[in-house]
């Protein structure tokens, strides 16, 4: 990803912004989870995927208005590590963080970790719709928190 301040293409293409600004679109986040798998398969060395939505009444899933999910990557972006990327990963509903390197992580430690600082981003009514899992790969234990 480019510096902190820059922008620039992705290998596939794909406009992405640097950490301080937006998040990386669907695709370019989908370009970025398909390298993590293919260094995997090649190293061995696990990571992470945690996947943030709001659930609604009903236990469908929610779009995001543009403050709710600025909100929640911001909250990403300072949680997280700068090597970690951040973005859509189901546009506008499902925001994503991938964390390379992260195999021998706590994946429930992680996401109590993203969830409190998320929630105390959000409005307490919006905040208890919030929905995280975490999926270490190469196993596929979820943990939910």
């Amino acid at each position: 990803m480019p510096a902190a301040g820059a922008s620039g293409n992705c290998a596939c293409g794909v406009w992405v912004q640097s950490r301080l600004g937006q998040a990386c679109n669907e695709e370019a986040f989908r370009h970025f989870l398909t390298m993590e798998r293919n260094r995997w398969r090649r190293s061995g060395r696990g990571f992470v995927l945690i996947v943030v939505r709001l659930k609604q009444q009903e236990g469908r899933i929610a779009d995001l208005d543009a403050i709710v999910a600025g909100k929640m990557l911001a909250s990403l972006w300072q949680t997280l590590r700068g090597t970690d990327q951040v973005g859509w990963f189901r546009e506008p509903r499902v925001v994503g963080a991938l964390l390379g390197d992260a195999g021998g992580d706590n994946v429930a430690a992680l996401c109590a970790k993203v969830r409190r600082s998320i929630e105390s981003a959000l409005p307490p009514g919006v905040a208890a719709r919030l929905y995280i899992r975490g999926f270490r790969i190469p196993s596929n234990r979820k943990h939910l928190r």
